[in-house]
């Protein structure tokens, strides 16, 4: 079993200035390549703190990669610190040197001196150009150890890692096993009581794995096979997936990548419907998540936001008695929205949402995360009733999923 570590290296890391993707994508494609990744670290541009991260983690690990640092600045360090930790030193690398120089030029652009910075090698070291930018990475070997260097820039990074790095550790190790994963993503269930559903699973699990990993209001069940190809891991999790699906198949609504809305939205293609909403306490926010999916055009019509009661009353026709004896957030209420929206818009579906998403305007009777959700179908109209805990933002959001899914639900003749 092949053993990584990753190193990110960067002050602007730590301090939050920016968003580090070249974890995830390297984490990603290691565990496509069958290593395995156990530790990730971020370091700052100093040259004590990077040394003993890089010795850390040459102490657990087979591979230690580093991003960040290697450009031509006095605060570009890695290589550096790299090459000391085996030993070595730096030496001006011809080739290197010329590829810089030949990227300038081709630019237009005069070459200062400092960037001869990036030509340095150690010793020994193998070279990995770079094809997108101007600093090459490198390789060094040391007994069992390796340690790569790569770019910071995620578009550098990531070509010098599909076009040299993965054809060097493919030869080095004669990688054959892939780690493959698969997530259910689920909603409508909470972790706890997930996970009463599927325990005996998790007691039992070798391979594959299940990890449970709550999302925004959503718990997704992510599977994971080590096997000897993706068609062998594929059938491991499929396999491993039906049996869950016997158990909360109800709550899952997709499998990796696809949102609520986007399944909503491929319901309402299969079945040729439209749908429009008319929003309160969510501000819109379901309306963005259909239009988040292109081609949404297809089948959402209209979001309107009818965030008071005139507006409720003189757009969508909510009855003035309905609001004054029964008020904004009730079930009366959110039926006449969600019918009326889809009369406005002249849609098959309606879909609405009126509730309290605080911290203020509640009452005894109507906490805050009270939530009515109304939903017009061609035949009849149904109208749920939820309390959702947390704060404006979280209630907003469980709120705008939460009628999602049961648009989805409704669409499958599924009710709740």
């Amino acid at each position: 079993m092949m053993i990584a570590e990753l190193i990110s290296t960067g002050s602007e890391l730590l301090l939050g200035q920016v968003v580090n993707t070249n974890a995830q994508y390297i984490s990603a494609r290691l565990a496509e390549l069958g290593i395995h990744l156990f530790f990730q670290t971020t370091v700052g541009d100093n040259r004590v703190r990077m040394e003993k991260a890089l010795s850390t983690a040459l102490g657990r690990a087979d591979i230690v990669i580093t991003t960040g640092g290697l450009g031509p600045t006095l605060g570009d360090i890695t290589k550096e610190v790299s090459s000391g930790v085996f030993g070595r030193t730096l030496e001006l690398h011809e080739e290197s040197l010329k590829r810089i120089q030949a990227v300038f030029a081709y630019r237009g652009l005069k070459m200062t001196e400092n960037n001869i910075r990036q030509a340095m090698i150690p010793q020994g070291a193998i070279v990995l150009p770079n094809n997108r930018g101007t600093a090459p990475g490198v390789v060094m070997e040391e007994g069992n150890k390796i340690i790569i260097n790569l770019p910071g820039p995620p578009y550098e990074m990531q070509g010098m890692f599909e076009d040299a790095a993965v054809p060097y550790l493919t030869a080095k190790y004669g990688l054959k096993q892939v780690i493959y994963s698969r997530v259910l993503r689920c909603f409508g269930l909470g972790e706890s009581s997930l996970e009463e559903e599927i325990k005996d699973l998790l007691k039992q699990q070798s391979n594959p794995t299940i990890a449970l990993l709550a999302r925004e209001r959503e718990i997704h069940i992510r599977l994971t096979a080590l096997a000897d190809d993706v068609a062998q891991a594929d059938s491991m999790l499929g396999s491993l997936e039906e049996v869950i699906r016997t158990r909360i198949g109800q709550y899952i609504f997709a499998v990796n990548e696809d949102t609520l809305a986007k399944v909503a939205g491929n319901l309402l293609v299969e079945r040729k419907c439209t749908v429009a909403c008319a929003e309160s306490c969510t501000g819109g926010m379901i309306a963005a998540m259909f239009t988040d999916v292109p081609g949404s055009s297809a089948y959402f019509v209209q979001g309107v936001v009818t965030y008071t009661n005139e507006a409720k009353i003189k757009l969508l026709k909510v009855k003035e008695h309905t609001i004054s004896r029964q008020g904004a957030v009730s079930e009366q209420t959110a039926r006449e929205m969600a019918e009326g929206v889809r009369s406005l818009a002249g849609t098959d579906v309606g879909l609405s949402v009126t509730g309290i998403a605080g911290p203020g305007g509640a009452t005894e009777a109507k906490p805050v995360g009270l939530v009515y959700i109304g939903v017009a179908m061609p035949d009849s109209t149904s109208v749920y009733k939820y309390v959702f805990s947390g704060d404006r933002s979280s209630i907003r959001l469980y709120a705008a999923k939460t009628a999602l899914d049961l648009l989805r639900r409704n669409l499958l003749g599924a009710g709740t």
